[in-house]
Order: C-alpha cells, then structure tokens, then sequence
C-alpha cells in the first residue's frame, strides 16, 4: 500500500530512488533558466518591499509562498533527471530460496501451509511474483534447509526438512551462483533458524560482492492456539542417585484456563505426572517435577503434554533434554577441628551413598590429627593440603569447627581458590571455632562466603556464646530446589520441616551478601530470622554455608521414629549439590546433545593441570565412537585467544548413542579424559517458536541492501530486483518534473497564497 502510494506520487517506485541519481537536463536551457529565475525572484522582491497594503509579517509569508512556487517552477525548467541502472530483461539471474524445512509445513496461511503458498507465489504457474519475475529474469530456484540446494521446480520441495541454517543457505547460494550476471536473492521463509550458527559472515560476505537480499516473510506471527514446552532446567551431568526437582516451562497462546497434564519420561519410561492449568494470560508457566535419575549412563528425559483442540502444531507439544548420569564415587574432603557428634552424624548420613566418599581430617591434638576415609597411607599425612594439586584433588571442601588460625594464609587463599579456580563446592558449618568466632571475618575464606564475617571475632579457647533454638523452614527459593525437598512433594516437604525440632545456633551471624540464596531460614524464640543454609555462585564454583551446631538432632530427637530419613536425606542431598557440576581437568562442552545423522556438533575443551593452571601446549584428541563401535578421532586446536581452550567439530555418523571421549595428551602421558555423549537423531526444533520471525529477515534485508516485505506484497519484487544495479544493466533517464508530486505541490503554494490573502483581507 506505501508503495503504491509513493509510485502514484512520485511516477517511480522507491528502489528507483534508492539506487538512482538525480541530474539536470544539460543544454542552453540551463542559462535561461538561471536568468529567468533571477529575473522573478528580483521581481517578486521588489514588489512585496513597495507594497502598502498588510502588515510586515503578512508581506514577509506572502513572499515567501511566492518564492516557493517560482523556485518549483524553475526546478521544472531546469529538467531533473533521475538516472538509474535497470537490468536488462532476461539477462540477469535471481536466485529465489525457498524455506523446505518442517516448520514450512503448519497451515497458518488462510488455511494453506506456509510452503503451499510460498510455492504458488515464487514457483507456480499462477503466481503473480512468479510472473512478474520470469518476465525480467531467469529464476534459479533453490530448496533451503540445513543448507541450499539448486532444484528444477516445485515438486523437488517436500517440507521435510529437520533443520534450518540460514547462514549456510546463503552461503550455499552465493557460491553457486557466482560468475552468473545475478541480480539479486529472493529468500522465501518463515525465518525459523534452528542452529547456533552466526549470520554475521554470511551477511558480510554478501554485502562484500554487493549482492542484495529480498527477504519474504510467510506464516502467522503467533500460532493462534499452541502450547509448547518452553525449557527443561535439568544440569547435562547428575550422580547416580540423585533427586532433583526439573523446572519445567509452559508457554501458551489462545488456551488459558484450560487443564492438561504433563508427563516425564526417562527413556520412554514414565517416571512423573503433574495436573497443570494454563494462566489466563498468554504468559509462561514453571511447573517443577521431582525425578530420581537411578540408571547411570546418558538419559533422555523427555516432557510430554497432550494435544489440545485447535493446535495446529503439535511437534512443540515434546521437548527433549540429554543428561548424562554418572556411576562414580565424589571425594569430599571434611576438616574438622574438634570431636563433635555433628562429624560422627554427617558420615553416617552418607555412608551407603556410593557415589559420596567422605574423607575426614579431624584435629585430635595440636598437630595431631585422625584421618578417616584415606585411600593410601599417604593421603593428608601432613595435614590439611599445603599445595593445590593436593587440595584440587577432591571435588567438594566441608570446614567444621576450626579456627582460621590453624591455616596457613596461603590455605586460606587455596581454599578461596578451591571454589573460584577449581569449580568446587566449599562448606562451611557452624561451630564454636568457625565463621566470625572462628576467625574467618576480612580472610580470604570470609571473602568467598554468601554471608558477611565480622572481622576479629574469634571468641577465646573454649569459650562458647549463647545458645540460639532456631525452628528451620526452607525459603521460598529454597523450596524450588531439589536440596531441601524432603518428600516427593511440595506440600509434604513443607509439614516434614514444620515438625521437626528445633537445632541450636552459637554464631553470629552477618548480612546475606548481594549475589547470594537462602535456601533455609531459621525463627528464634524472639522471633528473628536468620539464614540456616546459604549459597551462592564464586567463581567457577559455589560456596555454601549451613549455621546450625547440632543438625544430628534430626536424627536422634526423641520425637522422631527410628527409621525416620529425614537427616540422611538432607545431607546426602547438600552434599550431592555441593560437588554438582564441578569441572573436570578437562571440561567438555558441545554445542548441541542431539544432531541430526551426518551433522556436525562443535567441541569446546579446556584443559588445565592439576593446579588447575590452563595448558596450551597440549594434544588434545576426540574421539567419537558409535552405538556399534565405530570409531573416528578428530584434533582439537587451541583457539589461541582463551588459555587452555581448544576447539573442533566432530561428525556424528548414524543414529543412537555416540561416546565423545576427549584426552588431552603430554607426549604418550594423559593429562585427563573426560567421556561425553552426543545423540544422532532428527532434529525437533523445527516446530519450537515456530511463528514467523520478521526480525531475523528484516536483519538479513537490510544488512544486504535489500528490502523485507510480507508475503502479500511479492508482486513489487520484480521491479526492485529491476533496480540493484548489478548484473547486465543499461542506463535509464527518467523526467521527474511531471511526477504527479510536483502538480500537486505547485497547487497547494498556489492555494496557500492565494487563502492567507483572503484571510488578512489583501486582494
């Protein structure tokens, strides 16, 4: 509509202006011209200055309309041009990219799918920008999905494609198409792009051989009744074991207030349901599931709700999520400063977890320690660990009741290290010798921890403050993770720690610091609360702390059963969460967990020591093994910019399972191996935020030179493809001072000068 409108105006389109020039008519008309200009314009002057009639202002605006109309006149005498290269007809190429991929399918186009009308507009008899098209041009069509392939005409398109890589289509397609006298490309999609690949070389590359694209936007914006399964919060890697509570997000158009039910499946086992009720407003909704992960190995949990009435997509009704759970035994290393029942407690809370390994230094004497859990005679011999390659060793750090004063300060930097360098988990518990009364307030300890340390505050030997009773309850944050859940459901959990005892509190304890969570929360007597369990993000790591002296009354309160779990529960669960996704030596990251057969999938390794300092003259090898032992191994190089980071791409084959071992090698001596896993199947992100997505296609028109337009107003292609100015082209000169335009500008400066007389009373 604007631009018919601007071509009724102005007697030429907008992509005429965009790529022409304006010139003036050379000639003797010129002079004359000029001396005809002069010559009304003293004219004018002259007798708007000897006037009587009106006042100043009046003749000043009167003289300005009259100048404004001679000057239009003389524009006109003096012949503007527009010139401008046009493409010879039936001698240049345009390429026309037609999206095939799956999302192409849904039927949100007055009752046709996306790709049936795409094809009738570009590729049908019918279409009228097919018309207009091959009747200046030679079309080179091409099937667009994970790429761009060249094909003969319509029935080549089968909408089955499972990804969409826009990049690599328009890379695909300014290859095949250089050394042709091209024009410029017609890309045809819904804009959906399923893959992480950048468009900033491809758009550059584009703009670089001046080739323009015209993008052309099809399918609705919003599906009008969906439901998709927005995100699965579950960590890539778990223990064996473990429970977890999954954040699952609903995103909804058109169906709010309506019920459904959600299943979770591991490896097509169902393992939870949940009733859920959409929100009036088209907003997201989280529903946390509690799962159990018992199985090692890679797991696909899958999230599945049902199909509602009116959806015309149901593929985003499914979403997939790879975690990969682990059979392996977690070194935690426990110091400890006194004999204490809250020890003897927390190791048997975990001794039939196989995958937590409590080892513990606790100081018996000066200088004199008791070693439990060592795996050689040497192991903590000499004590806490004096060096990091020792410390890092362990993946999780629990400090008692010990004073700062019994760490050197470069173990006290270490253990800061342990969290920030290593990526470890670093506990803290509450004791007489610990937090402010131990010591640790203005340490680089204090430092690292979620609350703030008063700084000299260690109470003298044996002395102890006074006693605080806190009845615990989990936050509202707290409640939301898996770590402080004690029964599968919500509602249970909560009356499980409403009927618990109280425990005791001897610290004092400071100000939650800004970037850290409270996950349990404690009343006293004068009703005040205090954090019980606090954690928060450092570094590569996590610090946690736990203020309570006596959690073992959990355990052997007279009020509870004999059987009852709750303790062992609780800490089997800290401590799970305390080494949860702490980095090996050698820390692998792929870009996806699932690719298409035949696709490639990007890895990122970085490879340190055991100090944990970053390795860049290292050999690092993947090697990737198929479900029927097949295998390729693929180098890894470092990036050079980030130290110890290398990077590749490696091929996955076939369907199933695929084992991403990467090892990192010294000569013929590891320095680590860490497995992962990669599943080959098709793609399903196709139908995820499957409405149009008019941003990404407006980035790609304009970044080229070319023009975004809706599907609707395809017919205006053909005469801005006419006007790139590439390809065979011929000089065009076109008179613009008959443009409608200029007629009706030159009666409204009639009309105005001739109303504001009427108006002041001047004849």
């Amino acid at each position: 509509m604007v631009d018919a409108l601007f071509q009724l105006l102005f007697s030429h389109s907008p992509a005429m202006f965009a790529q022409g020039d304006v010139r003036w008519a050379s000639g003797p008309l010129t002079a004359t011209v000029s001396v005809l200009a002069l010559v009304a314009i003293a004219t004018t002057v002259a007798g708007y200055r000897s006037a009587r009639a009106g006042s100043a202002r009046d003749r000043a605006v009167l003289l300005g309309l009259r100048l404004a109309l001679i000057a239009v006149l003389m524009l006109c005498l003096a012949r503007p041009l527009l010139v401008v290269r046009a493409a010879v007809a039936q001698q240049n190429v345009v390429g026309v990219l037609v999206d095939d991929s799956a999302s192409m399918g849904i039927a949100d186009v007055e009752g046709a799918s996306r790709s049936a009308r795409a094809l009738a507009e570009f590729l049908g008899p019918d279409g009228r920008a097919a018309a207009d098209l091959r009747e200046r041009f030679t079309l080179r069509p091409f099937r667009v999905a994970s790429t761009a392939t060249a094909v003969a005409d319509a029935a080549a398109f089968t909408v089955d494609g499972n990804d969409t890589s826009l990049a690599d289509a328009l890379q695909a397609a300014r290859q095949a198409l250089s050394g042709l006298p091209l024009a410029g490309l017609v890309l045809v999609s819904d804009g959906v792009d399923t893959t992480d690949q950048p468009l900033d070389e491809a758009l550059l590359a584009l703009r670089a051989d001046g080739i323009p694209v015209f993008t052309v936007g099809v399918g609705a914006d919003t599906l009008p009744r969906d439901v998709q399964v927005e995100r699965i919060a579950l960590p890539r890697r778990v223990l064996k074991g473990s429970t977890l509570l999954v954040d699952i997000t609903l995103r909804h158009q058109g169906l709010g207030g309506q019920s459904l039910t959600l299943d979770v499946e591991d490896e097509g086992r169902l393992v939870a349901t949940q009733s859920v009720t959409l929100p009036s407003a088209s907003s997201p909704v989280t529903v946390p599931v509690r799962l159990t992960l018992d199985e090692a190995g890679p797991r696909v949990i899958r999230v599945r709700v049902p199909p509602l009435d009116g959806e015309l997509v149901t593929g985003n009704n499914v979403r997939d999520v790879l975690v990969t759970v682990d059979e392996r035994r977690e070194k935690i290393l426990y110091f400890e400063g006194e004999p204490r029942f809250e020890l003897k407690f927390l190791r048997r809370a975990v001794a039939d977890d196989a995958q937590l390994e409590v080892v513990t230094l606790q100081r018996t004497a000066d200088n004199k320690y008791l070693r439990l859990g060592v795996e050689s005679p040497d192991e903590l011999v000499a004590g806490f660990p004096r060096t990091r390659e020792e410390l890092f060793a362990y993946r999780g750090l629990i400090l008692g009741s010990i004073e700062a004063g019994a760490l050197t300060g470069d173990q006290l930097k270490m253990v800061a290290e342990f969290a920030d360098v290593r990526g470890g988990g670093v506990l803290v518990l509450g004791g007489a010798r610990a937090l402010s009364e131990g010591g640790y307030g203005g340490t680089a300890v204090g430092e690292a921890l979620p609350l703030v340390l008063e700084a000299g505050g260690r109470m003298p030997a044996g002395t102890r403050g006074p006693l605080q009773r806190l009845v615990v309850q989990p936050t509202a944050e707290g409640a939301r993770l898996a770590v402080t859940r004690l029964a599968a459901e919500a509602e249970a959990s909560r009356a499980r720690w409403a009927s618990l005892p109280p425990v005791t509190l001897i610290n004092r304890v400071g100000a939650v610091k800004p970037a850290a969570t409270v996950l349990l929360s404690g009343r006293t007597a004068g009703g005040v609360d205090v954090p019980v369990l606090a954690q928060q993000r450092y570094g590569r790591g996590r610090t946690m702390v736990f203020t309570p002296q006596d959690s073992w009354v959990w355990q052997m309160h007279a009020s509870l059963a004999v059987d009852d779990m709750t303790h062992e529960t609780l800490w089997r669960q800290m401590l799970r969460a305390l080494v949860d996704d702490v980095p090996e030596v050698v820390d692998v990251r792929l870009s996806a967990d699932r690719v298409a057969p035949g696709a490639s999938v990007d890895v990122v390794a970085t490879v340190v020591d055991a100090a944990f300092v970053p390795l860049n003259d290292v050999t690092v090898q993947a090697t990737v093994t198929g479900p029927a032992g097949d295998t390729s191994e693929t180098p890894l190089t470092w990036t050079g910019t980030t130290p110890g980071e290398y990077r590749g791409r490696v091929t996955v084959p076939g369907t199933g399972w695929h084992e991403v071992a990467v090892e990192g090698l010294r000569g013929s001596a590891s320095v680590g191996r860490t497995v992962t896993h990669v599943r080959g199947a098709p793609g399903d992100a196709e139908f995820f935020d499957a409405g149009r997505q008019v941003p990404a296609l407006q980035r790609i028109a304009e970044a080229t030179g070319g023009r975004y337009v809706d599907i609707a107003e395809a017919g205006s292609l053909a005469e801005a493809l006419r006007y790139t100015g590439r390809g065979v082209t011929r000089v065009e000169e076109h008179e613009l001072w008959q443009m409608p335009a200029v007629l009706l500008l030159l009666l409204a400066l009639m009309a105005a000068e001739w109303a504001y007389r009427r108006r002041v009373g001047l004849p």
